[in-house]
């Protein structure tokens, strides 16, 4: 039982989680890194900055959507429209995984859109293809909907990912490798 058989599906077990990993985040999507990379850079960083362990595994899991992608079409999708990796991520993990893992990754790419909405400067700070995807995504949020993103529950979360995910985009440092957030993921799973 694998992603690659159900792409849409939700996941069963933290070993099918890590070998999605394993079978498609050598890919780049639109950074200079790899997914596996940038996943474990994000995932430092909210390590570093002291991150509770849900925190961290949001961190970690936080682009999982288009690693779903890959394994659906077996290559990057050239989709001109944003193809809301945040959502099919968070119901992906929604079995096994807890709100508070999947509620900061659903809603990681509108705290960049918050984040552009009330700090006209974050924008400039953007790697090239988070302001390329902030276009497909929908740009700043207006004041309305920052409004209502600034009172949702998980906003504060998902505004800390957001800050690590913008940070988790160097080439060449180094992190613990993705096996040594095995025991964090078993501990949340089922929870």
């Amino acid at each position: 039982m694998g992603a690659t058989n159900a792409p849409d599906g939700q996941a069963a077990s933290v070993d099918e989680v890590l070998g999605l990993y394993r079978s498609y985040a050598n890919d780049r999507y639109d950074e200079d890194i790899t997914q596996l990379d940038h996943a474990l850079q994000t995932a430092a960083l909210a390590r570093s900055e002291g991150a509770d362990d849900a925190l961290v595994a949001a961190a970690l899991l936080h682009d999982v959507g288009h690693l779903l992608d890959l394994a659906q079409h077996g290559q990057r999708s050239t989709s001109t429209e944003d193809l809301g990796h945040e959502g099919r991520g968070a119901r992906y993990l929604a079995a096994l995984f807890p709100p508070s893992v999947t509620g900061p990754i659903a809603l990681h790419v509108r705290a960049k859109r918050y984040r552009c909405a009330v700090d006209p400067e974050y924008h400039d700070g953007l790697s090239d293809g988070s302001r390329a995807s902030l276009v497909l995504q929908g740009g700043p949020m207006s004041v309305a909907e920052a409004q209502a993103f600034a009172a949702s529950p998980s906003s504060a979360s998902a505004v800390d990912l957001r800050r690590w995910d913008d940070g988790g985009k160097v080439d060449g440092i180094e992190v613990p490798a993705l096996d040594d957030y095995r025991p964090l993921l078993e501990s949340l799973a089922g929870g």
